[in-house]
């Protein structure tokens, strides 16, 4: 976003940056924005707001919602939804547009008027009808009272279409060769056009007669202003029920008041360019008007410029959105202008947020600066012995001082001071010392608890900022700075304890790498009491020497790893002799159990073999119980294993079990007891 002032009246152009073509794709672009700071600064108020080429009219829509424009090429018209700050629709014409009227308040009703005397009427579907005037048109009008459209163009003639209707009317003859302008009073319906002779004659449509005849040629030469050519009427606007604005091809405007033919004001633009276009701003009594080169706003009482607004392109065309401070501009450009001035009025209501940017730029100002030109006071053109140019075009004057080139600046100093490179030298070595001194650990940070782990962490957070690798990561907060982890750098309860086993377990190398913090933090408590004696510090080697040093004492990580667990073992084989030897050196004591009633004492040999058992792989379990008869594994037909096995049987089961055996065979002595009984009774029975 670019800002200009003049007069105090500042102008942001929202428009003003590099446009990025539509064929690149998503990822090219946000490339781009980050690599270009230009485009990643630009501001894209409404989205493709631009045309192919050029921009030749422009328009807002009577409820404000909706911006139209053409343009080429192709001849196209362009219509942008201000509540989604985007495309609404884009359609392609047959040939290229003079100017265009929008009949309803929003873009269901348009009327073009074409470059080949076509008119051409667009509904909210799009192409609705067209139609021909006899000759080549220049400008057109809408009466709304009588529907009826108002044409004006190469010939003496106004053309009438009523659009109620559906033909054209009878025209309307005036005195002019040709009518360039035209323009309708909203209050009182007087149509007025802008001839090629320089006058303005008015009409009343109620009557179809002629009501007025308005000379400008003479009113508009004054003493300043040099003429070339017999001006002619380029643009025309009406503002209230009595005043009326005329611009003039050779840049004037002209204020009239209707009851009146000497105008009330004139006003030279200066460039000899027609006036293009004509507004009325009422909040502040201004008028805009526009030739091709500069915009000027100024007081329709006085004339006194309130400010103006040059772009670097060529003007066609100018817009003011209703009730606000929003400029927007056709230019002979792809891209369209956007401006704002918050003096106008605020900003609309589906862009409120610039408020709140512009206020927060004022509040903060920059200062200018220009690349080429070196501004310099009175009292530094006396030490540079530069006081004979004040006048001269080497010198500009500006605010308390002067611009001057920057070339004749540095050839000027180097001649009145040769030895400023010198100066100049010794000032960058002075800023490369004190940076190199800032690099270095401050004594005074470190705590009193956990001196190493916090020796270690500015360590980390330097070699962080002097790693060249930069990626875009979530910073992390540093924990010497971190009042949730203060207590661990005062209490000594929280101190780390580097004996123990889990601390060298989980850092193999934190043994060697906390020798050479030892050695650094002695070296720098050291250092801090030469410091305390000396009152000046002295030039000694930078801490950055010990490491390099000492870099090479490191070893790999697997040989630091094994050489930690070689140390853990034979640290716990001392361990454990010396528990065998305490437990020899005591005496035990017998130990008696009570058995509970229904159980039996097993012996501890069962429960040992059952403990050696479980202890044995699944294929050692396996062949053991091959071996005793319990398990068999055998191949069968189809190629697969078949594995039988007999479950162990419970003391329980088997006592069980041999009652049964005893009492069948009890019940076989008794069957068989019996049976011999029977066969001796009967043996009686047949010898008696």
């Amino acid at each position: 976003m670019q800002v200009s002032s003049l007069n105090e009246v500042k102008i942001y152009s929202l428009s003003c940056g590099k446009s990025l073509p539509e064929w690149l794709s998503d990822r090219k672009k946000r490339a781009l924005q980050k690599k270009d700071v230009d485009v990643r600064r630009r501001i894209e108020l409404i989205q493709d707001f631009e045309m192919p080429t050029v921009c030749t009219t422009i328009k807002v829509s009577k409820d404000g919602q909706y911006i139209l424009a053409t343009g080429t090429y192709k001849p196209r018209v362009r219509c942008y939804d201000t509540y989604q700050l985007s495309l609404k629709f884009e359609r392609c014409l047959d040939s290229e547009v003079v100017t265009f009227e929008t009949l309803s308040d929003d873009y269901s009703k348009i009327v073009f008027l074409h470059n080949d005397r076509y008119i051409e009427f667009h509904s909210q579907s799009g192409f609705y009808y067209k139609t021909r005037i006899p000759k080549f048109g220049r400008d057109f009008s809408y009466h709304y009272p009588s529907c009826d459209l108002y044409f004006v163009g190469a010939s003496s003639e106004v053309y009438r279409l009523n659009l109620e209707q559906g033909r054209y009317l009878n025209p309307l003859q005036t005195d002019a060769a040709e009518n360039n302008v035209c323009d309708i009073n909203s209050v009182h319906g007087l149509f007025a056009t802008g001839t090629i002779e320089g006058r303005v004659e008015c009409w009343d449509p109620r009557t179809r007669g002629r009501v007025g005849l308005l000379d400008c040629v003479l009113s508009s030469v004054t003493a300043d202003s040099e003429i070339n050519s017999l001006p002619t009427i380029s643009a025309l606007k009406f503002n209230g029920a009595l005043t009326m604005a005329v611009g003039t091809s050779t840049g004037q405007v002209l204020l009239y008041d209707l009851r009146s033919d000497k105008p009330l004001l004139v006003k030279d633009h200066q460039y000899g360019l027609p006036i293009k276009s004509i507004h009325f701003q009422d909040s502040l009594d201004l008028i805009l008007s526009a030739d091709s080169r500069i915009v000027k706003m100024w007081n329709k009482n006085s004339g006194k410029i309130f400010t103006s607004l040059e772009p670097e392109h060529d003007i066609n065309d100018v817009c003011l959105y209703p009730n606000s401070g929003m400029l927007l501009t056709a230019n002979e450009t792809p891209k369209m202008g956007i401006y704002y001035i918050p003096v106008l009025g605020p900003a609309p209501r589906w862009c409120s947020f610039l408020d709140n940017l512009t206020e927060e730029l004022e509040e903060n100002p920059e200062s200018t600066v220009y690349d080429d030109y070196k501004f310099v006071t009175k009292k530094d053109l006396e030490n540079l012995g530069l006081t004979h140019l004040i006048g001269s075009p080497f010198l500009r004057a500006y605010m308390h001082g002067f611009f001057m080139d920057i070339r004749l600046y540095h050839k000027v100093k180097l001649m009145v001071n040769p030895f400023a490179y010198e100066e100049y030298r010794k000032d960058k070595i002075r800023q490369k010392i004190e940076e190199t001194r800032a690099q270095r650990v401050q004594l005074k940070k470190l705590p009193k608890v956990n001196k190493e782990l916090a020796l270690k962490l500015i360590e980390e957070e330097e070699e962080k900022q002097k790693s060249t690798w930069k990626k875009k990561v979530k910073s992390l907060p540093n924990i010497l700075s971190d009042d949730r982890f203060k207590v661990m750098f005062e209490n000594p309860d929280f101190q780390v304890d580097e004996e123990s086993e889990e601390f060298r377990l989980l850092n193999p190398l934190v043994s060697k790498i906390s020798e050479k913090r030892k050695k650094k933090l002695r070296l720098l408590e050291q250092q801090e009491l030469r410091e305390k004696e000396e009152e000046e510090e002295p030039e000694g080697k930078p801490s950055d020497a010990e490491s390099s040093e000492s870099s090479d004492d490191e070893k790999d990580w697997v040989e630091e790893v094994r050489k930690q667990r070689r140390l853990l073992q034979q640290e716990e084989k001392v361990k454990r002799q010396e528990r065998l030897k305490e437990d020899q050196q005591t005496v035990l004591k017998p130990q008696f159990y009570e058995i509970k009633a229904g159980e039996e004492f097993r012996s501890f040999k069962d429960s040992a073999t059952k403990q050696k058992l479980m202890n044995k792989t699944l294929e050692d379990r396996l062949k053991l119980e091959a071996k005793n008869g319990t398990l068999s594994v055998s191949d069968t037909t189809v190629g697969s294993k078949q594995l039988t096995f007999t479950l162990k049987k419970s003391e329980q089961q088997k006592k069980q079990q041999e009652a049964e055996k005893l009492h069948r065979q009890e019940r076989k002595t008794l069957r068989r007891s019996a049976g011999h009984l029977k066969s001796r009774s009967r043996r009686g029975r047949l010898f008696h």
